[in-house]
């Protein structure tokens, strides 16, 4: 009885787990490659500019990474993607 309790648990908290560690700064090559939109040429891209220093922001990544703009910006976050912790959110037109 107290497995089933830890396993259902567990069960719970994993895709709570695995959702939290989708950011830009954390993401292996693997799993930048697992998202729409990103193959070899610019996960290798974000991981050279990550090198460099952890991104500030979306509008950060965006200036540092050519190919990345604001829909795929915005696809991704909506897919729990975030940057230094933050989902993007649309930049005004100032």
């Amino acid at each position: 009885m107290l497995l089933r309790r830890a396993l259902l648990v567990l069960a719970l908290l994993l895709p709570v787990a695995a959702h939290a560690d989708n950011d830009f700064n954390r993401a292996s090559q693997a799993e930048l490659e697992q998202l729409k939109g990103i193959g070899p040429a610019l996960s290798q891209a974000i991981l050279d500019e990550r090198q460099k220093g952890g991104f500030a922001d979306w509008r950060d990544l965006m200036a540092r990474v050519s190919g990345i703009g604001p829909r795929l910006a915005q696809r991704w976050s909506q897919q729990g993607w975030t940057v230094a912790g933050q989902p993007y959110a649309a930049l005004s037109s100032r």
